[in-house]
């Protein structure tokens, strides 16, 4: 009765971490339509997203906190538990990015891009995709998922070199490039760090199977 119990609660929070995820892909896809289309209105709803996160966020570690304290978990569950707070920080991180990128496109709106997005929304839909498998290979303890979202951390981080070496070349060829040229790196820069952040999500998924946490 105590395991169906608990058992029950554990899914509570496989299903309360799938919440935070969702909130997180939409804060990104609508930072992302934002920043293509150069919608301050849009900007503004991404941003807006980033207060129910940190609720879910206080929901979830609140659980977690409850489960250590009230139901004296084995080995196993136990790294389950701790992964899924550690886990939390990176998503809720993740959110701040969204947030970063659509104060950024908000700063931009002014003016036309002086490049095409390209490989910034190449890099959006990748992170995009490795925050989503993180989550789905932590509740389905997927270990080969896991380790195919940290492997995709290297394309994003290709996809942040081509980005900033096109950029540099916009403003050597003209000066007056050179706030939006900077602007843009760092949205592409949030980007890279969103995928770190899914990397680390993935690297404590490996953790709470395994009992091994190795950094990339």
């Amino acid at each position: 009765m105590v395991r169906t119990r608990f058992d029950k609660q554990l899914e509570c929070l496989n299903n309360e971490l799938i919440s935070m995820g969702t909130l997180i892909e939409k804060a990104i896809e609508m930072a992302v339509d934002a920043l293509i289309n150069q919608d301050v209105e849009k900007a503004k709803i991404a941003m807006s997203f980033d207060d129910e996160v940190d609720k879910k966020e206080g929901d979830i570690e609140a659980l977690c906190l409850k489960l250590i304290l009230q139901q004296q978990p084995v080995a196993s569950d136990l790294r389950t538990i701790s992964s899924a707070l550690k886990m939390i920080t990176d998503m809720e991180r993740i959110a701040d990015h969204a947030v970063d990128i659509s104060g950024l496109t908000i700063e931009m709106a002014g003016l036309p891009y002086i490049k095409r997005l390209n490989h910034i929304k190449e890099m959006a839909k990748e992170t995009t995709l490795m925050l989503i498998s993180s989550i789905d290979a932590y509740v389905n303890k997927d270990l080969e998922k896991a380790q195919i979202v940290i492997n995709s951390d290297d394309i994003v981080d290709e996809l942040f070199l081509k980005v900033k070496s096109e950029i540099i070349d916009l403003i050597h060829e003209n000066k007056e490039n050179g706030k939006q040229a900077t602007d843009l790196i760092m949205v592409a820069k949030y980007f890279e760090r969103i995928g770190d952040h899914a990397t680390n999500i993935a690297e404590w998924v490996i953790f709470s199977i395994t009992g091994k946490h190795n950094k990339k």
